[in-house]
C-alpha cells in the first residue's frame, strides 16, 4: 500500500492564543491523501475549510498535531523549507483567481518559476505550453483585465502548473463563475488528475462538485466527517 502524500494526526487550529478570546477553529483533525487523489473537503462558510486549506497548503502551521507533507514534518521544517515546499510542491488556485493586474497571462503564469530561479527561456517556453494545454494560448498577451472570469481561472490553473507541483490545492475555484463555465474549470481538473496523475484537494461548498471526485469529507465545525455520514474522519494513531 502505498503512502499518504499528506498525513494529518490529531490537528488543532488556535487563534489568540493564552487570551480571554483564545479560539479554538480545528479541533483534533484526522486526514490522508494518497498520491493522484481527488478528493473534495466539503462544507459550509466558517465551517473552517479555509483554516485547514492554509495548513494544508503550509501557508500556516497547527497549534497542535503531526503534518507529515511528502515525508516532510512540516511542525518541523523552518520557515524557508515550508516555502520551498510552497513553491514547488503545491499549486494554488484560488476563487478570485489572484492574477496580477496589469501583468499578461503569460508573465502571471511565469511568477512562481522566477521565484523558483528558472531561466528566463525556459520560463517563458513552459508559460507557452501551459496556457496551450488550458486552452489560452491566444491570449497569452492579454491582462487580467481583458480575460472573462473563466480565462481568469483558466490562466490561475496554468499558473498553479508551473513548477509541475505534485499537488493542487483548489479554493472554491468555481465560486466565481457561472455554471457553464465552472463546468469547463471542473473538466480541466479531472484532466489533470486523470493525464497527469496530479494530487487535487477541491475546497468546496458544492456537494454535486464534491460528489464527482473519487472521494469528499464534510466539515462541519471544525471537525471532518466521512462523506456525508456523521462518522469522524480518526485513523486512531498519530
Amino acid at each position: 500500500m502505498s503512502t499518504p502524500i499528506i498525513r494529518m494526526r490529531d490537528i488543532y487550529k488556535r487563534f489568540y492564543i493564552g487570551q480571554p478570546n483564545e479560539l479554538e477553529i480545528l479541533h483534533g483533525i484526522d486526514l490522508d491523501v494518497m498520491p493522484g487523489e481527488f478528493l473534495s473537503i466539503v462544507g459550509p462558510s466558517g465551517s473552517g475549510k479555509s483554516t485547514l486549506m492554509n495548513l494544508i497548503g503550509v501557508l500556516d502551521r497547527p497549534t497542535e498535531g503531526s503534518y507529515i507533507l511528502d515525508g516532510v514534518d512540516v511542525s518541523a521544517a523552518r520557515d524557508d523549507r515550508l516555502s520551498a515546499i510552497r513553491n514547488k510542491s503545491i499549486g494554488f488556485v484560488f476563487q478570485n483567481f489572484n492574477l496580477i493586474a496589469r501583468t499578461n497571462a503569460q508573465k502571471n503564469v511565469e511568477l512562481p518559476m522566477m521565484y523558483a530561479g528558472v531561466p528566463a527561456g525556459k520560463r517563458a517556453q513552459r508559460a507557452r505550453e501551459l496556457l496551450a494545454m488550458v486552452d489560452m494560448a491566444d491570449r497569452m498577451n492579454h491582462q487580467p483585465n481583458e480575460l472573462s472570469g473563466g480565462q481568469k481561472q483558466r490562466v490561475a490553473i496554468a499558473r498553479a502548473m508551473a513548477n509541475d507541483p505534485a499537488i493542487i490545492l483548489a479554493d472554491e475555484p468555481t465560486g466565481a463563475l457561472d455554471s457553464k463555465t465552472g463546468r469547463l474549470v471542473m473538466d480541466l481538473f479531472h484532466r489533470l488528475n486523470r493525464e497527469q496523475g496530479k494530487t487535487i484537494i477541491l475546497i468546496t461548498h458544492n456537494q454535486e462538485l464534491a460528489r464527482e471526485t473519487d472521494r469528499y469529507v464534510t466539515m462541519r465545525d471544525g471537525r471532518l466527517y466521512v462523506g456525508d455520514t456523521g462518522e469522524e474522519v480518526r485513523y486512531g494513531t498519530r
